[in-house]
């Protein structure tokens, strides 16, 4: 997994890892969700994905649009 940079210290998120139609997300309190393109939408996909990259919004975007429209939980 890729450590989310949280430029603002102000996320619960620790890590993530994209794939070719999923992101998943590694909270700091040791859960790890799994949303994908079916589970979410793709467009929800891909915003993620930037946000993910940028290191800034993740937590509030998942928050805003897809809190719990994960696949599944990971651990």
């Amino acid at each position: 997994m890729t450590p989310y940079r949280d430029w603002d210290r102000d996320s619960g998120i620790r890590a993530y890892a994209i794939g070719s139609t999923h992101v998943d997300v590694a909270f700091k309190d040791g859960a790890v969700y799994r949303y994908t393109s079916l589970s979410a939408g793709q467009a929800n996909i891909d915003r993620m994905i930037v946000l993910a990259r940028a290191g800034n919004g993740l937590k509030q975007f998942i928050n805003r649009a897809v809190k719990k429209r994960y696949s599944e939980r990971l651990a």
